[in-house]
């Protein structure tokens, strides 16, 4: 719905983004006004160009409002108004400020019930951020009080939503590569086989990497909800490289206070298997794998010569949480 605006207006909401990090916070604020309990922040940065992605699991946005969402005073969500530590939110003015202040700002995917992913790109040349994006923050006690500390970068900014939120939802922070392990975890501990076996179409945004059943096609999903990586990263992930992220909050956690959290992400690791096993599941030395690939290879040698196919083809075996995945290509004779 479009709700009436100004020129005064319009020119406040262009005035409202300072920085790379205030565009952080309104992408942040619009996921939890979606409802998000998950939301997934993705960075990377080529040259003076910076890349953000948020995916989010929230209520996601209807098909004919994706092309209108920036435009000034649209909204999807009109009893989400509200102010908080960061001002007012909520009046269908803040992807516009966005959007003004961005090279591209555009709706990756969403679907109603199914979340959302919006990617923007700003010319660090015409709006800044801070110099140091690599310090992550910490708390300090200060006269007794905890105070968060560290320069007010991206992820510092991500991190402070996390806290003022940590009882609505949960935020992850890192590159596309980093997110896309996480999704795929959560993926992996949230869906059964069947739903990954009929692909992505009704799977929520946040699930949809749990249907990858190859390299190629871990990238391929990727890319659409607007996380770039090769197909060798995908590869690494796949096969257990790659860890997920820590929520921001439990890393904060982690690096405020070593000696008092001990070996969080141990215990965390081992919260996470009585929940339901290991969230990237069986492993297998790749020598024992071989035998099963050339013998799977051997008979489909045998089927091909019967069907007139491709006998010598590559095939590929993976290993998942809960199943062993055969893939052979199947190639007609010339």
């Amino acid at each position: 719905m479009r709700l009436r605006s100004t020129e005064a207006e319009k020119r406040q909401a262009a005035q409202d983004i300072r920085s790379t990090e205030d565009i952080v916070i309104e992408l942040l604020r619009n996921a939890r006004d979606a409802g998000a309990r998950h939301i997934f922040l993705a960075l990377a940065r080529d040259e003076s160009i910076r890349t953000l992605v948020v995916v989010d699991d929230g209520c996601g946005i209807p098909d004919h409002m994706q092309s209108r969402v920036f435009e000034p005073r649209v909204t999807s969500k009109l009893d989400t108004a509200h102010m908080d530590k960061w001002g007012m939110h909520g009046r269908g003015m803040a992807l516009y400020s966005v959007s003004v202040n961005a090279r591209e700002a555009r709706v990756q995917c969403s679907g109603v019930g199914l979340g959302t992913s919006l990617l923007v790109r700003t010319d660090l040349s015409r709006l800044g951020e801070k110099t140091d994006q690599s310090t992550f923050p910490r708390f300090e006690v200060r006269d007794g009080v905890h105070v968060m500390r560290g320069p007010r970068n991206i992820v510092r900014t991500a991190a402070e939503f996390a806290l003022e939120h940590r009882d609505l939802c949960a935020v992850y922070c890192g590159s596309a590569t980093e997110v896309a392990s996480t999704l795929y975890e959560y993926a992996l501990a949230t869906t059964t086989p069947s739903a990954r076996v009929f692909g992505t179409e009704d799977l929520p945004l946040v699930k949809q990497l749990a249907a990858a059943t190859d390299p190629e096609g871990f990238a391929r999903i990727a890319e659409g909800l607007g996380l770039s990586m090769s197909v060798r990263s995908a590869r690494r992930i796949l096969d257990g490289e790659i860890a997920g992220l820590p929520t921001l909050m439990d890393r904060l956690e982690d690096e405020s206070f070593p000696a008092a959290s001990g070996n969080a992400a141990e215990a965390r690791k081992t919260k996470r298997a009585r929940k339901g096993g290991d969230m990237r599941g069986l492993k297998i030395d790749p020598l024992d794998l071989e035998p099963l690939r050339a013998a799977v290879s051997d008979a489909y040698g045998d089927l091909a010569q019967r069907y007139y196919l491709q006998g010598d083809v590559d095939v590929r075996v993976r290993v998942a949480r809960d199943a062993i995945t055969i893939s052979i290509p199947v190639e007609k004779h010339p």
